[in-house]
């Protein structure tokens, strides 16, 4: 990919969500968000392309990958007016339909369009298939940190608005009610992630996101994460018994260990491969 078609893909994207600007101030506010967000997980992916000494051509392909990673929340939430996949349709897969839809690869090699759609593709899952087409393990994984360090600002700056200037679709429709749910702490508390279907409250949402701790790939991303206190900012939002404060202290030291350690992914060049 050249710097020139990466160009025209973000002046595509630009002018493609300019066409849910005709909906009502709610939906707008919540496909600002995502318009927000994909920006900031292509700054985040420019700071984790950096950090972990990417080429200049694999780092063009990050960024792609970041732009495109949720261009199918957009017409997911036209349609069923939330970000739930389970009460809607998998966003991933809607934004390959958008992505071929609208041609958007077309003018690049067959093996980057591959790399790129693959990492789209599969960013969302709870666990990586063991097996891709192509090298994507790189941009899947950097993806997913990206993305992961965007989310936790988008909740917390939730938090921080009035509540009639909240994006109604950022908490998924969890209530907010008191207490955490015992498994859900279990589940962090045993360094998982927590998985979805296990959240009830609002607060197990939280719990869930301070779980991502345990799914980042890269020495980068926990370096990002520390500085920004985006683990301690959520606990602080979340009444912790002893139980589940113990939980959240073994994620934050999770993060002070990772930070001072080698990324964990290791790769191999992909340039034989999309040339």
């Amino acid at each position: 990919m050249e710097q020139a078609q990466l160009d025209e893909l973000h002046h595509w994207f630009g002018k493609y969500v300019q066409t849910y600007n005709d909906i009502d101030v709610d939906g707008y506010r919540n496909i600002l968000l995502k318009v927000e967000h994909t920006r900031e997980v292509c700054g985040n992916m420019a700071l984790l392309a950096a950090g972990e000494e990417l080429t200049p051509e694999e780092a063009r392909i990050a960024d792609a990958v970041a732009l495109l990673h949720d261009v199918g929340r957009f017409p997911q939430f036209r349609r069923w007016r939330t970000f739930r996949d389970s009460d809607s349709d998998n966003h991933a897969r809607l934004g390959i339909e958008v992505i071929r839809q609208q041609g958007v690869l077309d003018g690049l090699p067959a093996a980057e369009r591959l790399l790129i759609e693959e990492a789209v593709r599969f960013h969302n899952l709870l666990a990586l298939p063991l097996r891709f087409s192509s090298p994507t393990a790189l941009f899947i994984r950097l993806i997913r940190d990206a993305d992961k360090l965007d989310i936790w600002r988008v909740f917390l700056d939730y938090f921080r608005q009035p509540e009639e200037l909240r994006p109604s679709a950022v908490t998924l429709g969890f209530p907010d009610l008191p207490g955490v749910t015992p498994a859900c702490i279990r589940e962090l508390a045993a360094g998982r992630v927590i998985r979805l279907e296990d959240v009830r409250l609002l607060n197990d949402f939280k719990l869930l996101q301070i779980s991502w701790v345990y799914d980042l790939n890269f020495r980068s991303s926990y370096c990002l994460l520390q500085q920004r206190g985006h683990i301690a900012a959520l606990a602080e939002t979340i009444p912790l018994d002893e139980e589940a404060a113990e939980a959240v202290a073994l994620a934050g030291a999770a993060i002070d260990r990772h930070a001072g350690m080698p990324s964990a992914f290791r790769r191999e060049p992909i340039q034989a491969y999309i040339r």
